[in-house]
């Protein structure tokens, strides 16, 4: 996919951006086990070394959840290629880290692990949807996604952000033990995605997402998660 980004890192639309990540009081926590899942998962379905989710904050990016390059807890904006990502209203970005592909990050660190591609798709919260950080996969094979994939990738970024959203909510309730135990819930559900995802790729030497069937049955486990979401987002109702 050929993207035009914009000139500046800085959208118009900052300050309203950077209000909605404070409000969540997620950027620069300690790890948690459910997004720590999320990535490992993504590695999975998409056979890549690395998958991430970031939050861009003013002057830095920080990754609440690393998957394959875990001593890299974040990275200043300018050097992120989510910083760039998450100033495309569109769902998916890919890209390689080149200067061609993307003039307004310094790929160095992405460069000194051999890694050439990139596809995020944004964590959009509520009520407007403003763009707070990326769920992402990296590897060091040039390659592109194709529509299926990027269907995958997006809807599992709307779970994640889904979880950040059921995360504040707990919180701001006081409610630190039903947060633990949503992670409990979300992560035994994951845990039987990841378990039938190993079964297709050994089955069929590899996960082939544009596989009708395969497609189908990845989409089904991540709408369970949505599911469990759903239900105790309901309890806030």
């Amino acid at each position: 996919m050929s993207l035009a980004f914009p000139t500046s890192l800085i959208p118009a639309t900052e300050a309203d951006r950077l209000r909605a990540l404070h409000l969540y009081q997620i950027a620069n926590t300690a790890p948690e086990p459910i997004f720590d899942a999320y990535v490992d998962w993504a590695t999975q379905l998409f056979s890549t070394p690395i998958a991430l989710i970031s939050l861009v904050d003013e002057e830095h990016v920080w990754f609440k959840a690393v998957a394959g390059s875990e001593s890299i807890t974040g990275l200043p904006r300018a050097e992120s290629m989510c910083s760039a990502a998450i100033l495309v209203d569109v769902p998916i970005v890919t890209s390689d880290y080149s200067a061609e592909s993307c003039q307004l990050i310094k790929p160095d660190v992405a460069r000194a692990l051999g890694l050439n591609f990139y596809a995020g798709s944004a964590l959009r919260m509520p009520p407007d949807n403003v763009r707070i950080g990326m769920m992402a996969v990296i590897g060091r094979e040039h390659r592109t996604l194709s529509g299926a994939e990027e269907q995958v990738l997006q809807q599992l970024a709307e779970v994640v952000s889904g979880t950040i959203e059921l995360r504040y909510q707990y919180l701001q309730a006081r409610q630190p033990a039903e947060w633990e135990a949503a992670q409990r819930e979300l992560a035994t559900t994951l845990d039987d995605n990841a378990t039938l995802v190993r079964y297709l790729t050994a089955r069929n030497q590899g996960l082939n997402l544009d596989d009708p069937e395969i497609h189908d049955l990845v989409l089904r486990r991540v709408a369970g998660v949505t599911k469990v979401l759903d239900r105790r987002m309901g309890g806030f109702a």
